[in-house]
């Protein structure tokens, strides 16, 4: 009875084990609604959490998700803090050196300025964006004077404030705050960024990177990813 109950408890720690090896931490921001955000119980919302939910059930996968700051999203994930990033981060070949990418899970959007002024300078004024963005970047290649802000919170803030003469940010996030600021409004052409977005990777993981890659190619395939994507983004989003 002593050795049954022994190998009755070994199996247990087997099975548990099996568990956790099939338990995955999905890394986001939870600031960068519709993407993710924290809804009034303090849980991660939005078109990440439910798309990341559904990849994970194809994947025969658990989730369990985690915040970090965008700042130090990849050197966490790098840091294995979490096992992959889903947190609204556009494909480049700059953080392709560092992690690997699934394939995007939307397509490529367009990036867009907001102002108070519809003659805000684009070019040679003061350019608000979020640290470590691909628009960050852009206002940099523009020759504008680039302030940054480790959230888009603040970005917008500092247009309301005068801080700034526009901000630039995906034009999927800036839609709402245009439409629920009455002073804010669309300025300048769209500006297209970025090869879309995709989950990020440690390049040590190319195994659960291809499970999650099979995972988006199946929504992709039958759809559904498509309806997320109208369902938070919006009719006039990209999709495939």
């Amino acid at each position: 009875m002593k050795n049954l109950l022994l190998g009755t408890a070994a199996l247990a720690m087997l099975a548990s084990a099996a568990m956790a090896a099939d338990t995955v931490r999905l890394g986001t921001e939870g600031a960068y609604p519709p993407y993710n955000f924290l809804n009034d119980a303090g849980e991660v919302d939005g078109f990440e959490r439910e798309l990341g939910d559904e990849l994970c059930k194809r994947a025969e996968l658990t989730c369990e998700w985690v915040t970090n700051d965008w700042d130090s999203i990849i050197p966490n994930l790098v840091s294995s803090n979490y096992d992959a990033i889903i947190a609204g981060m556009s494909i480049t070949a700059e953080r392709a050196e560092v992690v690997d990418f699934s394939q995007n899970y939307t397509p490529p959007s367009p990036s867009a300025y907001a102002a108070i002024s519809d003659d805000a300078d684009l070019e040679g004024g003061v350019i608000a964006a979020q640290t470590g963005t691909i628009q960050a970047n852009h206002v940099v290649d523009t020759g504008a004077t680039l302030l940054e802000f480790p959230t888009p919170d603040e970005t917008i803030a500092a247009v309301k404030s005068g801080e700034a003469d526009a901000v630039i940010a995906d034009k999927d996030y800036l839609i709402p705050e245009v439409e629920a600021a009455d002073e804010l409004k669309f300025v300048g052409d769209d500006v297209p960024l970025g090869g879309g977005i995709g989950m990020a990777f440690r390049k040590s993981d190319p195994e659960l990177r291809g499970k999650f890659d099979a995972a988006v190619a199946s929504m992709k395939e039958d759809g559904t990813l498509n309806e997320l994507i109208i369902k938070w983004l919006g009719e006039e989003s990209p999709r495939f």
